[in-house]
């Protein structure tokens, strides 16, 4: 077994083992003392200090910055590993009825099943401790092991963030039977442990080729899977199963959508969505707000009439956009689609608040946009990039959201494991952890709308 590959259980039985000793910091520093009112002799990882301490200070930085996490609402998870919702209200179950005429067909309704489990995010770092002293001596880097958990305390926080932004699938340029190319910025959105499937450019979509995502190339975009149909240029990679937290843009994804030889949408309507229940969603039923959201891998500049549209269809299908998310480029297209409407009837700065978090400065004018039509605009860097049947990457996309049926149940907040058990790990290192249990919810995807196929 190699140094880095164990279970999180193994990890924190080792960060127990090694509680008891000194390290370079000391047997003080480690963990608190009885007269805090914690049980130093306990074997459990409750009442380490770095747990108390340091995982509490994650979670708050998770609640103070301005990203898509803070927008949406947090709860404990509860009891509950799923919930059942109607997909079919049934046919001919409600009809005038003529006086002695027969009664309406009887029918029932399609009751599926969505499976929610918590997910696992994870952060490690670490240093030798010949390194932790050196660093210590003069012209050093001081605390290196502090300065080693400010820096993953930061990539935990933008990992989350960056899962529940990532991007549902995309066009592949280029492939093999165990690899495919996707543009190299926005190759982040696959992780491993993902299960991805096929919509072959010629043949349609094909859920059997799915496999597991093994390795992802930030740099080249190459993603490695197991051993299945070979991909090539113009088909399309969908994610049917994360390891991570599940993306809103899973959540608003078509279960049918007509699109170019190339690009998102495959050859013709195919299903092509991810996984919410345990059967996986039917051919034309659970279908998110917006349908026409997708431009056939062709880039469009963004129109209010888009905007408008996808708006009327969530409000049509029950619900009450609450936010719009964009990434920054779409955000200043749309200031300067408003700028030519504006009108001086005076000028008043405000901001709108969404969550723990607040818009932009906007005036109400229509110039420095805060909101649309009332609704909130969040901007945030993370939000996913459509890619064009030309293997470009285009603008971001738009997401105009209604989240009284969206929340981030957590099962366990951010915990930090520190473990300087050096004979399991066979070196002289101390190594750290942050992991963070939870999964994103949403009740109700019919009023969750997208917008893709934007241009920067």
């Amino acid at each position: 077994m190699a140094v880095n590959d164990i279970s999180l259980e193994q990890y924190i039985a080792q960060a127990n083992r090694g509680n008891n000793f000194g390290g370079v910091l000391g047997n003080d520093f480690l963990q608190k003392q009885t007269y805090l009112g914690i049980d130093t002799s306990s074997s459990s990882v409750s009442g380490d200090i770095f747990t108390t301490t340091f995982g509490r200070k994650v979670w708050q930085a998770l609640n103070n910055q301005t990203r898509f996490f803070n927008a949406i609402p947090r709860t404990v998870w509860g009891t509950t590993a799923g919930w059942r919702v109607r997909t079919d209200r049934g046919s001919g179950r409600s009809r005038p009825i003529t006086e002695a005429g027969s009664l309406p067909t009887v029918d029932v309704s399609n009751i599926a099943t969505v499976s929610s489990l918590p997910r696992i995010v994870g952060t490690t770092f670490g240093t030798t401790v010949q390194g932790t002293f050196v660093a210590q001596l003069e012209g050093g880097a001081g605390d290196l092991m502090g300065l080693e958990m400010e820096n993953a305390q930061i990539d935990h926080i933008k990992e989350i963030n960056t899962e529940l932004l990532a991007s549902s699938g995309m066009l592949v340029s280029a492939g093999a039977a165990t690899t495919f190319t996707v543009p190299a910025s926005q190759a982040h959105h696959f992780k491993v442990g993902d299960a991805v499937a096929m919509n072959n450019v010629g043949t349609g979509y094909d859920r059997t080729s799915g496999s597991v995502v093994s390795s992802v190339n930030e740099t080249t975009g190459v993603v490695t899977v197991a051993t299945g149909t070979a991909w090539a240029d113009g088909d399309t990679a969908f994610i049917v199963s994360r390891a991570g937290f599940t993306s809103i843009d899973d959540i608003v994804q078509e279960d049918q959508a007509t699109g170019a030889a190339t690009g998102m949408g495959g050859a013709a309507a195919e299903v092509r969505a991810y996984d919410l229940t345990y059967s996986g969603r039917v051919a034309g039923t659970w279908n998110a707000a917006a349908r026409a959201g997708w431009n056939a891998g062709v880039g469009r500049d963004l129109t209010l009439q888009l905007l408008d549209n996808t708006i009327r269809d969530i409000r049509i299908n029950g619900g009450d956009p609450k936010l719009i998310l964009m990434g920054h480029d779409q955000y200043f297209r749309l200031e300067r689609l408003l700028q030519a409407q504006q009108r001086y009837l005076g000028y008043e700065e405000y901001q709108v608040g969404v969550g723990s978090e607040k818009t932009f400065p906007g005036t109400r004018t229509g110039m420095n946009v805060a909101t649309y039509q009332g609704i909130p605009i969040l901007a945030d860097p993370d939000v996913p990039h459509s890619v064009s049947s030309a293997d470009a990457v285009l603008g971001s996309n738009i997401y105009v959201l209604d989240t009284d049926y969206i929340e981030i149940a957590v099962a366990l907040p951010t915990q930090y494991i520190e473990n300087r058990d050096y004979f399991a790990a066979n070196a002289l290192v101390v190594r750290g952890l942050f992991y963070t249990l939870g999964e994103l919810r949403v009740k109700n995807i019919w009023v969750q709308g997208a917008i893709r196929d934007l241009n920067e």
